[in-house]
């Protein structure tokens, strides 16, 4: 029976219920990361024994389940899109807005499917968009494929900001440091085409790039949809 099924346990003294428990693991992830939460350390936060909580939460990882379904409430869409793109293109852009806001989710993307019922809703809005239009295996690969690279580029800008925290260097910063000695080894002459890049190519901003690189893969997804499906 996973942690949606099973009812929570009677009131008692100091009220306590899986939203108050949730809402505190949220808090301390978004303070300190995933590691910074544990069900001894929610207790804490909520005034209460540890054991208090297992009526409502078995596990950690019931715990994570649940944050990831609280952060999709944030993803949902208020409304019907215009089309599949608007509907992909805003889901991918919601969850970024997101995981800047709870860096701790990027750690668990990409794994297991959510099985919340805020995660539920958010895959029927994005599948009900493309659905009729290509065959059904044509629409998952499409989610998927959108997916893929979502947590990916999620992941690579959120490690990203917590170096830049873990060194104390900007990105500015780190170009300066080490400049010399890319320098140095782009004119050894070995590295001519990444020389050209480094010294021709334009510096874009994350929201920028992540933008762009979307934009080329609802692009594709677009090229496959326009195919003639059974």
């Amino acid at each position: 029976m996973t942690v949606w099924d099973r009812p929570e346990p009677p009131t008692r003294p100091a009220p306590l219920d899986r939203q108050r428990i949730v809402a505190a693991a949220v808090a301390l992830a978004d303070e300190g990361g995933l590691e910074a939460v544990s069900l001894r350390k929610v207790a804490a936060r909520l005034d209460v024994g540890p054991m208090r909580l297992y009526g409502y939460i078995s596990t950690k990882e019931e715990l994570f389940d649940l944050m990831v379904d609280e952060v999709h409430a944030e993803i949902l869409p208020d409304g019907p899109p215009g089309d599949w793109r608007e509907a992909l293109r805003g889901h991918a852009v919601r969850t970024r807005q997101a995981a800047l806001r709870h860096e701790w989710l990027a750690d668990l993307l990409g794994g297991r499917p959510s099985l919340g019922p805020n995660a539920l809703a958010v895959t029927e809005r994005t599948l009900a968009a493309l659905d009729g239009l290509a065959a059904l295996d044509t629409v998952m690969h499409a989610v998927q494929t959108v997916g893929a690279y979502l947590t990916g580029a999620i992941r690579r800008e959120i490690a990203q900001l917590r170096a830049e925290r873990a060194t104390g260097l900007s990105k500015l910063d780190w170009q300066r440091a080490y400049g010399p000695h890319v320098s140095r080894m782009l004119a050894t002459g070995r590295y001519p085409t990444l020389a050209k890049f480094v010294h021709d190519g334009a510096e874009v901003a994350a929201e920028e790039s992540f933008a762009t690189g979307l934009e080329w893969v609802l692009d594709a997804v677009a090229a496959r949809l326009d195919r003639p499906h059974a």
